[in-house]
């Protein structure tokens, strides 16, 4: 069964599409440490708009991992990541993949709220943020903000080449863990399948994007998975980054990317952790549930948010002292069942 919108996902994403028009400056971005769906997305998006006759960039506050440098093959020059302020300050429309909070931006924010001009948002996030005014096409029961970028194009009658369709199944692809998270509904699995259609060889595209890493990710993983802890009467698990490890093994914050799923497959673990210092005196936690367990909820009183059962958050303070007091604040969630 091919895949299919209702009448009024078809109108969303009509009235999205009629505000990307040919002629305008766009800046597409996506959060700080992008992962395969933020750039899968954004190198997708770039080929269909190409295809329309729009001309788009891509502005990342991070630089595009390694491992996802084949995204951008056949898009020479749209990747600007590297001077993203000085393209910004002359975008007419500033598209927002993957995330609905401008703080997301990290040192892009600033510069996204001053340029005053409309701010579009494709996002499957469940938490709520906050962006300046323009189109949205949002629905956190997506897989993937790429699954949504495929409705876009489906719904508007966009070609998809080979290409945009191997950058959309790549989004899909990381966000549901090759397939294996809850998140993996059958309207994912039947948009996959037309994702393949054109052509794509998916053994190929594991190879480019899980096994094809450098040493250092492979002892980065060594090492901190040294660290787990576990407390099975709480189901709670977590690990550690090492302080300077990505520094001192030529890691980079992309080669974090599953480590927190190996404490989640612990039997009886219904909560697991990675805690990872960022700055001086700031500590990034990420987390990962099991069940019922909403660790969305769990992040949003940090400030923090994501999905149900994949979701961060960011505190100052010590790596002793973050890990205190989320440690302490997830014990007495899971003691009352993990849910809000």
């Amino acid at each position: 069964m091919s895949p299919s919108l209702s009448p009024d996902r078809i109108r969303q994403a009509r009235a999205f599409a009629a505000a990307l028009t040919p002629g305008q400056r766009i800046c597409i971005t996506t959060h700080v440490n992008p992962d395969g769906d933020g750039l899968g997305s954004e190198a997708g998006l770039a080929h269909l708009l190409q295809a329309q006759g729009i001309h788009a960039v891509v502005t990342n506050p991070s630089p595009t991992p390694e491992r996802y440098h084949f995204l951008f093959g056949g898009l020479p020059g749209v990747d600007r990541s590297h001077e993203a302020v000085k393209e910004l300050r002359k975008a007419d429309l500033i598209l927002v993949l993957d995330i609905s909070d401008v703080g997301r931006l990290g040192m892009l924010s600033q510069t996204v709220q001053d340029r005053g001009v409309p701010v579009a948002c494709v996002d499957h996030h469940a938490s709520a943020g906050h962006l300046p005014e323009g189109p949205r096409y949002v629905d956190p029961d997506a897989s993937a903000t790429g699954e949504l970028i495929f409705q876009l194009a489906l719904a508007n009658d966009w070609p998809l080449t080979p290409v945009a369709a191997r950058a959309l199944y790549v989004a899909i692809l990381t966000d549901t863990g090759a397939f294996r998270f809850s998140n993996t509904r059958p309207s994912v699995l039947r948009t996959a399948a037309a994702l393949l259609e054109t052509g794509l060889d998916p053994e190929q595209i594991y190879l480019d994007v899980y096994a094809n890493a450098p040493e250092g990710r492979a002892r980065l993983l060594a090492e901190t998975l040294q660290t787990m802890v576990v407390e099975p009467d709480a189901g709670l698990a977590w690990v550690t980054v090492p302080p300077g490890a990505l520094e001192r093994l030529g890691a980079t914050a992309d080669d974090l990317d599953g480590i927190v799923e190996v404490p989640r497959t612990i039997a009886g673990v219904r909560m697991a952790l990675l805690f990872r210092e960022i700055a001086a005196g700031r500590v990034k936690v990420s987390l990962r549930s099991v069940g019922e367990v909403d660790v969305n909820a769990f992040a949003k009183p940090f400030g923090g948010g994501g999905h149900t059962k994949a979701s961060g958050l960011s505190l100052e303070g010590s790596l002793a002292e973050v890990q205190s007091r989320v440690l302490g604040a997830a014990r007495e969630y899971l003691s009352g069942n993990g849910s809000r």
